[in-house]
């Protein structure tokens, strides 16, 4: 009796019985910063590096000193696992961030209309006017040549790596199967250079020696989308449960029907998001259309005929051949650099409303 009357008066203790407070945590925080920051300066060595170092180990390390004072053993090392993922979180961001605002700090004070509507066929009016520290020279045909060269590459490689994705989820089955995906695997791997010498290549037994157009960069760029656009689609088409399919079938709907009408659809978020991820792969390219499409100094909007300049190419050559004053080219090619971070984001937005605009009703 006095057992069982002890088991209803002793007072419940919860999960969450005994909790750190917000506010200890701000102040252990706020510690490990400021050990981060000092004890470095202390040593006389007071980098960036050793002030993250520092202020993560004393970050995890007080949060399970912490804990363990404040809660259980069980709760610090939930705690210390947090904070370490935490701190990997931040750890990874940090030179996103750094990257992303040098490209806006040192790009910005080029992008002007000159920079936006011109191109680097320079009038000698031009080349005086540089000399003298004025903003000469544009990136309009780089713009232009990027968008045609990465279009004509997401016109091949997406209904390729699509219709592909479909065959291996759908009706691929044996050796043929097989031997795709693991020719797809092996693309992925294929170093940017070798798919520019393979179009070049290509072109030049069509063409002629010395060839080099924008629809053979068009041609390299798509080596390269592809596998990424297969691998995707393949994932999102996959993660359609079979419900749906037999749901359909069990209603007469043919398979190629089913396919179109309630497979992709239902994917097409994710199939969108991996498209997205294989342009930006190539949007950046360097030297596969140094080699396949070479370098303009116009504006060319024929991917057939002749050259033509990308915003990756347009800020290697920048770069490398400035000019004088050689600050005028690097401007340029900060700017260049921040109009292919704006495309490439605005990409992202374009593929999120088109994955909101096209999702089937009921997974909005």
């Amino acid at each position: 009796m006095t057992s069982v009357m002890n088991d209803v008066t002793a007072p419940t203790v919860g999960l969450d019985a005994r909790r750190m407070s917000r506010a200890a945590e701000g102040a252990i925080a706020a510690v490990s910063l400021l050990l981060g920051i000092s004890i470095p300066n202390l040593l006389g060595n007071g980098k960036w590096g050793w002030i993250l170092i520092v202020a993560a180990l004393s970050y995890v390390s007080l949060t399970y000193v912490g804990s363990r004072v404040l809660e259980d053993r069980r709760q610090a090392t939930d705690r210390v696992m947090r904070a370490t993922l935490t701190v990997a979180f931040v750890l990874v961001m940090l030179p996103l961030l750094s990257v992303t605002w040098t490209v806006i700090r040192e790009g910005v004070s080029r992008f002007d209309g000159t920079f936006l509507g011109g191109t680097m066929r320079l009038t000698p009016e031009d080349l005086l006017a540089q000399r003298e520290g004025f903003a000469a020279g544009g990136a309009f045909h780089a713009m232009v040549g990027t968008l045609i060269i990465t279009g004509l590459a997401a016109a091949i490689a997406i209904p390729l790596g699509l219709l592909t994705a479909v065959y291996l989820v759908e009706y691929g089955r044996g050796r043929l199967a097989r031997a795709i995906t693991t020719m797809v695997d092996v693309m992925t791997g294929i170093p940017s250079i070798v798919a520019g010498l393979f179009a070049y290549a290509l072109f030049v037994i069509i063409f002629g020696p010395g060839s080099r157009t924008g629809i053979a960069g068009g041609v390299a760029l798509s080596v390269l989308m592809t596998p990424v656009v297969v691998r995707s689609a393949e994932e999102m088409l996959r993660l359609v449960p079979n419900e749906l399919r037999e749901a359909s079938y069990a209603l007469g709907v043919p398979k190629w029907r089913t396919i179109l009408k309630v497979v992709i659809p239902t994917a097409v978020a994710g199939i969108l998001t991996g498209i997205t991820l294989a342009v930006a792969r190539v949007i950046g390219e360097t030297a596969p259309l140094l080699i396949a499409a070479g370098l303009a100094q116009e504006t060319n909007v024929n991917p057939f005929d002749g050259r033509m300049t990308s915003l990756p190419v347009f800020t290697y050559y920048q770069y490398v051949q400035p000019g004088i004053p050689t600050e005028a080219g690097v401007e340029r090619a900060w700017a260049a650099a921040l109009m292919l971070v704006l495309i490439v984001a605005a990409l992202f937005v374009l593929a999120r409303v088109l994955a909101n605009v096209l999702k089937p009703k009921g997974l909005r």
